[in-house]
């Protein structure tokens, strides 16, 4: 067995105003309300999803 390694992301400023794509893409990662955090497993997708919103996030 191996462990899943695990990534924290919190929402630091809100999508209002931002590209539609990013929007879904914030949604994509379980995030809705700024200041929300989420553990994801530390995948490529989600590491690609992370950097294109990486204005809105936090890894923490």
């Amino acid at each position: 067995m191996t462990t899943q390694t695990t990534v924290k992301v919190q929402l630091v400023r809100s999508p209002i105003g931002c590209k539609q794509s990013h929007r879904d893409t914030v949604r994509g990662l379980g995030l809705r309300k700024v200041n929300s955090v989420r553990e994801l497993q530390d995948t490529p997708a989600v590491r690609g999803m992370i950097n294109k919103i990486s204005y809105l996030v936090k890894v923490i």
